[in-house]
């Protein structure tokens, strides 16, 4: 059987390793189900260097050497193929995840060290591979849902693979197999409320794959039936996500059993106290049960003895508690009120709320099918229900102009809040990247890696979208919106009208057709 090493790349190095890689956790687990030998290097874990990176590499023969992650990932598996190469040239190297899915064909371009990628999600496609490693044949292609190079160097993209409907098949992840101990139940605080600034012990959860939604900044790769395979006039294929009038969606759920039982194993396990749903909208799924789903969540946490109460053992510390309290994300237009004090009552004690914008305007661009109204009742019906709502937002829209950053600025005072927005980001997968891509490109002298290489987070400036701000007027429109300094940013309006020959009466602060192709 085939001794696989997975690599877990840096990502978001500004912050403290914070979630064991469930992505890469799942494979190794599905890995180890069918025989293989398996071991996993969390570099983002360790942060140790080169140096122990060549000695992972170099501790045994490695027959596959698998890696993926995030886009924002991209610089650190860049480097980790090219070191992996050269330690192990007879390995196979494998990429999947979002990085290689959204771009499959310029990805295998820019690293040429990758034998075989994943495209979409890896469940059924890395296992068969897996099974060509053990008849040692590199025939790629042949497997559902890859790209490889052919014998002429020419990348191959074979035909797709379908999802796994059946997501209660899956393995619990192999989290043995982490550095639970010593890296991430120290960093296990959520510091968006008080039990979650109190978690000692957290794992996560991925309870469903998919969202009804069509926000344009956002993306699904293929893992929510978004993605399209498509032929060009030269017979070529490649891949494509949520276009303007082109949407679908398939979305899967485990079942509320299974969830359970997963956290109570945890719970015995490990003893957590703390689980983080990181399903991009719990919500969705509780819709499209009928309601029912995260109900019979909440009922079995307490079946199962998961619902928290204090701990009364001799010796416990102010505060603590058994069972497991947990956090997640919710949408303004599909919560209930009804929901959230269930949810609140099994343990649930904030969640995370992509509200974006508080502009009508600019909300109605964005896909989402919210409005401020709708954002500031369910923020107050998350506060009466005992759960903390934590509001994200954005800045940089396409039509982000002077009146939504003031309309913004108002909400927050009607919620008595202050929310430092991310930066719109354009990221590979998304809609906005596809229609915005040359715009994006320019701002990088046509290089699309060098791009990828400054993507982060969001919380910094990259590529803008912006058609009526730059780059700088962003940083500084947003430090005076968190600082509710109306009267500079009246007195800039003034100047940027003045600047760009806009009457003080013109209805809209609209500069141009299309963002600005220089980010400053």
């Amino acid at each position: 059987m085939a001794k696989v090493l997975f690599i877990n790349p840096l990502v978001r190095e500004e912050d403290v390793p914070r979630h064991v890689p469930y992505g890469i956790a799942l494979l190794a687990s599905i890995s180890i189900d069918k025989g293989h030998l398996v071991q996993v290097y969390d570099a983002n874990a360790w942060r140790l260097g080169d140096d122990v990176l060549r000695q992972v590499l170099q501790a045994d023969a490695w027959d596959v050497v698998a890696l993926g992650g995030i886009t924002t990932a991209y610089g650190s598996i860049k480097h980790i193929v090219a070191v992996s190469r050269q330690v192990c040239p007879n390995a196979t190297i494998i990429l999947g995840g979002g990085v290689l899915t959204s771009i499959p064909r310029e990805i295998m371009t820019f690293l040429p060290e990758v034998d075989v990628g994943v495209v979409g999600e890896a469940f059924l496609t890395f296992p068969e591979l897996l099974e060509l490693v053990d008849a040692g044949s590199a025939e790629w292609a042949k497997v559902r849902g890859t790209i490889s190079r052919g014998v002429d160097g020419k990348l191959i993209m074979s035909p797709a693979r379908e999802l796994l409907m059946d997501l209660d098949s899956l393995p619990y992840p192999a989290w043995d197999l982490f550095p639970l101990e010593e890296v991430y139940f120290p960093n296990s605080q959520v510091l968006f409320s008080e039990e979650g600034m109190l978690a000692s012990r957290r794992l996560d959860i991925n309870a469903s794959y998919g969202c009804s939604l069509i926000c344009r900044y956002c993306y699904h790769l293929g893992i929510a039936g978004d993605m399209r395979y498509v032929t060009d006039k030269n017979n070529q294929t490649d891949v494509e996500f949520d276009v303007p009038g082109k949407y679908s969606r398939t979305i899967r759920y485990h079942s509320p059993e299974y969830i359970v039982r997963m956290a109570k194993h945890m719970y015995d396990k490990y003893k957590i106290n703390f689980v983080g749903f990181l399903d991009e909208n719990l919500m969705t799924m509780d819709k499209f049960s009928g309601r029912t789903w995260m109900k019979e969540i909440c009922r079995l946490w307490h079946e199962y003895g998961l619902a928290p109460r204090p701990d009364d053992t001799p010796g416990s510390p102010e505060g603590a508690w058994r069972g497991i309290h947990w956090s997640g994300t919710s949408h303004a237009t599909l919560v209930t009120k009804d929901v959230l004090k269930i949810m609140r009552d099994a343990g649930c004690s904030h969640l995370v709320y992509g509200y974006e914008s508080f502009s009508p305007h600019v909300m109605k661009t964005i896909g989402k099918g919210a409005t401020p109204e709708t954002n500031i009742r369910s923020f107050f019906w998350t506060l009466e229900a005992g759960v903390r709502p934590i509001p994200n937002q954005i800045i940089g829209f396409p039509n982000e102009d002077f009146q939504s950053i003031r309309e913004n600025m108002e909400a927050w005072k009607r919620l008595g809040i202050v929310v430092k927005p991310f930066y719109a980001t354009p990221y590979p997968g998304s809609e906005w990247f596809s229609v915005y891509r040359k715009q994006i490109e320019a701002q990088y002298d046509n290089n699309l890696e060098q791009y990828l290489l400054d993507l982060g987070d969001a919380t910094r400036i990259t590529a803008v979208i912006s058609r009526n701000f730059n780059a700088v007027e962003l940083l500084g429109l947003r430090e005076l919106m968190i600082n509710f300094d109306y009267k500079r940013i009246d007195e800039y309006e003034a100047l940027w009208r003045q600047h760009h020959n806009i009457a003080d009466s013109h209805p809209s602060t609209m500069v141009a057709d299309r963002p600005r192709s220089s980010a400053a």
